[in-house]
């Protein structure tokens, strides 16, 4: 399974990006410097200026992550298209790469042209491209570049007959895959009558080509209990089944690879079991799973749900996001207000967790205290035994990491305190 290619011109380029007032929490010093040049610094993020709030990756953590999947993978047989509208960065799209990624996913037109911008060979689109505009884009796009590999998702017959009308003359067919949905699912064709349906007459369109099947398990499910996985199984099965009807239907004659894909980033465990199961010989089927979350993890969501963290013998993932925030008022003993809220963390998985306090320069752990609210700009820190002060240095553990990058436009990553580089987000 060969990697993806990214333009690594375009993306050594953004360390020559200049750094202003538009980037939240950097020092002024660094104003009218480069990335590169400040992050060659190796400035210090409590003595060299910068400014609370603050959200900051690990470089260890995000290392270790990313050999991690990667290891995952190849141990158990399956591709990684990892869904990039978790960071929008290019910078680590390329880290992904490096470590074995097939592919980079994306969600909507917007995100494809930030990835065609870094010049990422191999997109998946995980959802329906049904606007004229975007489609008249990509058709271009695809006769400009003979290696740009694309293929997004279609659920309904009437989804083909847009995309047929939108693409009329094209020179390349676009592929897709046919998404299957379930009842209290997001998109996807509800039974694999329709699915069969759309198939037939993505098969008659002039301008489509069908390779394979996709889904997504995660709108099915919340949580690691037995209930939960076994809805996830029985999802599975079902996608296996489509494959299987589509397949003794002819729809994937003449096809050296069918690419079959589901997978989140909380069971993608079963996804890999369910995907790698003997298909028959005649039928090539690429298993693909999409994780996206496992390159930074979390301390909430995914740490709660993740494979690698419940799962038994398996290296877990590691938090590799951290907010910084000031205490900068303290009205009540059992009452801190820290200077980070919902235009700086996530919220909608899981409030911040207050892990540790720097004061004086010194760090130790925070203990009895519990971020029980957000407003826009701070945060509610209930206290049982005291422990901070005005003044101080709060480090947070943040949830669901998808609705932290997009909040920052460039992003310190640290070894200890130090910035030993600055990654660049795309929203």
């Amino acid at each position: 399974m060969d990697s993806a290619s990214i333009d690594r011109t375009a993306v050594a380029a953004l360390r020559a990006e200049r750094i202003d007032w538009r980037f939240k929490g950097l020092p002024s010093t660094a104003f009218g410097a480069s990335v590169g040049e400040v992050a060659d610094r190796r400035l210090d993020l409590f003595t060299d200026g910068f400014v609370g709030p603050l959200v900051v990756l690990d470089a260890s953590a995000l290392e270790h992550n990313l050999a991690t999947m990667e290891s995952w993978c190849e141990r158990h047989g399956v591709a990684l298209a990892p869904h990039g509208k978790t960071t929008m960065a290019p910078q680590l799209f390329t880290r992904q790469l490096d470590h074995g990624a097939w592919a980079i996913t994306a969600a909507n037109a917007s995100q494809l042209r930030v990835y065609r911008a870094f010049g990422v060979s191999r997109v998946l689109l995980a959802n329906q491209l049904v606007d004229p505009a975007a489609l008249r884009w990509l058709a271009d796009e695809l006769a400009a570049d003979p290696a740009f590999e694309f293929t997004c998702w279609v659920d309904s017959v009437a989804g083909v007959a847009v995309m047929t009308e939108a693409l009329e003359g094209t020179a390349r067919p676009v592929d897709v895959l046919v998404e299957l949905g379930a009842t209290g699912g997001r998109t996807g064709a509800r039974d694999a009558d329709t699915a069969s349906a759309v198939a037939k007459a993505v098969a008659e369109s002039p301008v489509l080509r069908l390779v394979g099947v996709g889904g997504y398990e995660g709108a099915l499910a919340h949580d690691s209990s037995e209930q939960a996985k076994s809805t996830v199984d029985a999802y599975l099965d079902a996608v296996r089944d489509l494959v299987l009807r589509l397949h003794g239907e002819g729809r994937f004659e003449g096809l050296d690879q069918v690419v079959v894909t589901v997978g989140g980033s909380a069971y993608f465990d079963q996804v890999a079991a369910a995907l790698t199961r003997p298909w028959p010989s005649d039928l090539p089927v690429l298993p693909v799973v999409r994780s996206g979350a496992y390159v930074t993890h979390d301390d909430g969501f995914y740490r709660g749900i993740s494979p690698l963290g419940r799962t038994e013998g398996e290296q877990p993932f590691r938090p590799a996001l951290r907010a910084w925030a000031q205490v900068t008022s303290k009205p009540q003993a059992d009452l801190a207000l820290l200077t980070i809220g919902k235009r700086d963390a996530s919220f909608d998985e899981g409030l911040p967790e207050p892990q540790v306090v720097r004061s004086g320069g010194v760090e130790r752990p925070l203990v009895g205290a519990s971020v029980t609210a957000l407003n826009d700009q701070h945060a509610f820190l209930a206290l049982t035994e005291g422990g901070v002060e005005v003044g101080d240095w709060v480090g947070l553990g943040v949830s669901h990491p998808c609705t932290v990058f997009d909040k920052w436009q460039l992003i310190p990553v640290v070894d200890g305190t130090t910035v030993v580089d600055l990654v660049r987000t795309f929203f």
